[in-house]
């Protein structure tokens, strides 16, 4: 079943400061159950684009919508909780809760999501589900998450970001630590996993040898505008 799960259109958005960035996408749109792989070098406007998508910014025109809904609508609590409820984030850098458990990292975005949480159903079996399927051993579910392996802290924040299936899923460079085999092994266990539930997936790197693992590859610059001024 296709649908747009995200839809960009006419986007501008404006950094304040001395170092004036702007950022023009007159469209973006990633289909349910479609893979999508950003293309950027750093200064492209990836991270923007993202919090762009996230609503952790609002565009000073156009309307991001995901799901259905105008993200730029709502107040900052709503989005704040339309966010944690619609899409699943997997940063570059994991961001778990160092001293929570592998438990506690994987259910954290069921607080903030009522909705989601009564997808995820018994959490805490759902997220030894996950863990199991992305091949995790079931005696980690209780370490701690300083006491894992890069590669297990990058499984972990895999499944915080599935648990309660999220429409989208976004991926801010989660390879670029990882020689190709462990890439290899890492999209094979998260293409399964989307594909499991139709989940569409954004993926953004400055690797375009990941690109033959996607449905579409797109670059920053072919749908993009960025503009600088000098301070």
């Amino acid at each position: 079943m296709m649908g747009a799960v995200l839809e960009l259109s006419d986007i501008g958005y404006r950094w304040p400061g001395r170092a004036a960035f702007s950022l023009t996408v007159p469209d973006l749109t990633v289909q349910r159950g479609e893979s999508v792989l950003l293309l950027g070098e750093s200064g492209s406007g990836k991270s923007t684009l993202l919090s762009l998508i996230c609503g952790t910014i609002l565009p000073d025109r156009g309307t991001v919508r995901i799901a259905g809904t105008e993200v730029s609508k709502l107040s900052a609590r709503a989005r704040d909780r339309f966010r944690a409820e619609q899409i699943g984030v997997i940063f570059q850098q994991f961001n778990l809760l160092p001293f929570g458990s592998v438990t506690d990292n994987i259910l954290l975005p069921l607080r903030f999501a009522p909705q989601r949480r009564k997808r995820a159903g018994d959490g805490a079996a759902e997220a030894v589900k996950l863990c199991t399927a992305l091949g995790l051993p079931k005696d980690i579910i209780q370490a701690k998450a300083t006491t894992l392996s890069v590669g297990q802290q990058q499984r972990v924040a895999v499944a915080r970001a599935l648990i309660g299936q999220p429409p989208l899923i976004i991926a801010d460079e989660p390879t670029s630590a990882l020689d190709a085999d462990s890439q290899t092994a890492f999209l094979d266990l998260l293409f399964a996993q989307t594909a499991k539930h139709q989940t569409a997936l954004l993926m953004v790197s400055h690797d375009p040898r990941l690109g033959d693992r996607f449905d579409r590859v797109i670059r920053m610059e072919d749908i993009a505008v960025i503009e600088r001024a000098a301070a």
